[in-house]
C-alpha cells in the first residue's frame, strides 16, 4: 500500500515535516527525531524558509538519498504555479521514491488527476470557500492540507477558532485532513489537535527552524508530546 495511505490510516497523529531545504543531512534530523514523514518541494517558492526551489533534476540524489533513509511517506511540492508544474517530472516521482504530492488547489493542473503512482493530497489557503472541499473524494484525493492562515498570521499562537476551521474540515471535507504549522505549535497544542481528528501535523520552518540541530530539537519536542 502507499506509505500516505497507509499512514493516514493510523489511530494516532502521524508527525511530518516540511524540509526548509531538499537535503539529506536535515532530513536526517528529523527521521531521527522521530518524525513519521517528510515533504520536500520542487519549482517553488517557500514562504516561511525564504528558499527558492528549482527542477527535479537539481535534486534527484538528494530525493534518492532521503528515501533511502527512512521507511515513511515522503511527499513534495512540484510547482508553486498551475503553468510550472511538469509533466515528464510528475511521470518520475514514482521512480525515485516519492509517495504524494502536495498542490494548493488553484496550482492543480488537470493531468495531475490522473494515476501517476503517487497518492493525491491538494490544499486551500485562507480565502477558498471551504464548503467545496466536500467534492475532493469524488476525484480521488487522499487528503486536504488545510493551510487555512492569513499569511500576515504565520508564526502566531494556535487559536480556538483554528480548532473549530480543522474540526469543520475533518467532519465535512470527506478527506484525512492534514494541518501544517502555519502557527507556531507548541507540545500543548498536541492535545486539541488530536481532539480535532486530524490525521496528520505537517510542521515547516516556522516551528523547525532552518538547521538540523533546530529540526531535531523541535520534532523530538512534539514527538514526546504525541507519544504521551
Amino acid at each position: 500500500m502507499n506509505r500516505l495511505r497507509q499512514a493516514l490510516q493510523s489511530d494516532k497523529l502521524q508527525l511530518f515535516v516540511s524540509l526548509p531545504a531538499n537535503d539529506a543531512a536535515l532530513a536526517r534530523a528529523a527521521v531521527q527525531a522521530g518524525a513519521d514523514g517528510l515533504k520536500v518541494h520542487i519549482r517553488a517558492d517557500h514562504r516561511a524558509s525564504g528558499n527558492r526551489f528549482g527542477p527535479l533534476d537539481q535534486y534527484r540524489d538528494s530525493f534518492l538519498e532521503i528515501r533511502s533513509m527512512f521507511g515513511g511517506p515522503l511527499g513534495i511540492v512540484p510547482g508553486d504555479s498551475i503553468d510550472g508544474v511538469q509533466a515528464d517530472e510528475i511521470a518520475e516521482l514514482a521512480d525515485i521514491g516519492i509517495d504524494f504530492y502536495s498542490i494548493y488547489a488553484f496550482h492543480l493542473p488537470s493531468f495531475l488527476l490522473k494515476d501517476h503512482g503517487v497518492a493525491r493530497t491538494f490544499a486551500v489557503n485562507d480565502t477558498f470557500d471551504l464548503k467545496l472541499t466536500a467534492s475532493a473524494s469524488a476525484f480521488g484525493m487522499d487528503a486536504l492540507e488545510a493551510s487555512v492562515v492569513p499569511g500576515a498570521e504565520y508564526g502566531t499562537k494556535l487559536s480556538f477558532a483554528d480548532l473549530l476551521k480543522y474540526r469543520w474540515l475533518v467532519d465535512n471535507a470527506g478527506v484525512p485532513v492534514i494541518v501544517p504549522s502555519q502557527r507556531r505549535i507548541v507540545a500543548d497544542d498536541i492535545r486539541p489537535f488530536m481532539q480535532c481528528g486530524i490525521k496528520a501535523l505537517l510542521i515547516g520552518s516556522v516551528v523547525t527552524g532552518k538547521t538540523a540541530d533546530e529540526i531535531a530539537r523541535a520534532v523530538s519536542a512534539l514527538r514526546n508530546e504525541i507519544d504521551k
